[in-house]
């Protein structure tokens, strides 16, 4: 009786993940919706939604979002109430990634209080006369091969984002994410469900990234809402890891030093990124108060949001169960196809470098303050001081 009961609320709970996943979904794809609404012909009498730069310099990534009514010339701002709407978007998605760790937890728990009897055929390859050494073989290549189908539906999905086909990659990262959320009912490997609970955090970082909205130029603050209400979970997360805090980065050791080491590293890769893209910049100049502001945003936001998905979580739940070098490697192709936005191969194997090389170096120091100070300044330099420096014809590249 009691067992029907806990399924009765297990279906309830899988029900109630998959509706908010879907709801993310919704939150993400609006945007184009509005956007679409921007089109309408100059002769209708309602307002429209239009963007216009806010410095009447057309300078890239500094627009503002107004609410103009072309009959009547009167303009009204109207960017705090669409902020407002994002933000508490963002904090909708994070309640969900909360919900769905938390379900994933749970299970966690619980494969590890009642391990299953047969998960391995045991009975089988004892009656074959197989040696120990075999079953061993079969659990790491099963545990690849299961490990594989999600990392390649991943990446068959970043692919479509780089053809441009967002509609189909957002179907494609929402399937994935619901099949992880309901993993449980076949995965009873704890080893592999702690690499699902890992690789769910990417298909939910695409999707709130590409939740933010498509009407406006990308500006700096646009990613403290991409990024600011994935720090919430992810700190849960963390706090809920059965790892020690020093194995997945977290500590304070040689902190001076990793950070003056972060700046030189950080403008040569950051220049290789450079002259890969050429990107524009986020601050419109290089005074003290855009720099730090620069700094702050990818040090504490972008760069250790994705170092705690990609390094503290991911790589270390990988290096766990399949070695160092397998989990550098996947860890690496997953950090360069999640760059496939700015549709250029080129990005994709240089930020899959980059990746190798920030995981290296994040398994020689086990620091995640060292990286993600490593990973913001190479943001600092590739969206702010080498654009400039490359205007003004400072550098000649």
């Amino acid at each position: 009786m009691k067992k029907k009961i806990i399924h009765k609320k297990q279906k309830k709970l899988n029900l109630l993940i998959i509706i908010s996943v879907l709801s993310l979904a919704l939150l993400t794809v609006s945007p184009a919706y509005c956007n679409d609404s921007n089109n309408f012909s100059s002769s209708q009498a309602k307002p429209v939604l239009k963007l216009i730069p806010a410095n009447n310099t057309g300078e890239p990534g500094f627009s503002k979002f107004v609410l103009s009514d072309e009959n009547s010339g009167a303009l009204q701002n109207i960017e705090q109430y669409v902020d407002l709407f994002y933000t508490f978007g963002g904090i909708g998605a994070a309640v969900l990634i909360i919900l769905m760790y938390r379900h994933m937890a749970s299970k966690e728990k619980e494969l590890i209080e009642n391990p299953p009897k047969d998960l391995y055929p045991h009975k089988i390859w004892k009656k074959l006369g197989l040696e120990e050494t075999n079953q061993e073989k079969y659990e790491i290549t099963r545990i690849r091969l299961l490990t594989a189908i999600p990392v390649v539906c991943i990446v068959l999905a970043e692919l479509l984002i780089f053809e441009g086909r967002i509609e189909l990659a957002i179907g494609m990262h929402i399937g994935i994410l619901i099949a992880f959320s309901l993993s449980n009912t076949v995965i009873k490997d704890i080893k592999v469900y702690r690499i699902y609970e890992a690789l769910m955090l990417l298909p939910i970082l695409r999707l709130v990234n590409l939740s933010m909205p498509v009407f406006f130029e990308t500006t700096l603050y646009t990613f403290v809402f991409a990024y600011g209400p994935l720090l919430i979970p992810l700190a849960i997360i963390v706090m809920h890891q059965r790892n020690s805090f020093e194995h997945i980065g977290i500590t304070s050791k040689n902190l001076l030093a990793y950070t003056i080491l972060s700046i030189p590293l950080g403008l040569l890769l950051g220049l290789g990124e450079y002259m890969t893209i050429h990107s524009g910049y986020l601050i419109p100049d290089l005074s003290i108060g855009n720099l730090l502001k620069l700094a702050f945003i990818m040090v504490f936001f972008v760069g250790l949001t994705e170092e705690l998905i990609f390094r503290s979580i991911l790589q270390t739940r990988l290096e766990d169960v399949l070695g160092i070098r397998e989990g550098l490697i996947i860890t690496g192709i997953l950090f360069g196809f999640m760059h496939s936005g700015y549709g250029t191969f080129y990005e994709v194997l240089y930020t899959g470098f980059i990746g190798i090389f920030i995981g290296f170096a994040f398994y020689k120091t086990r620091s995640l303050p060292f990286v993600a100070i490593l990973h913001g300044f190479i943001n600092v330099f590739l969206f702010g001081i080498l654009p400039h420096y490359y205007l003004n014809g400072w550098i000649g590249f």
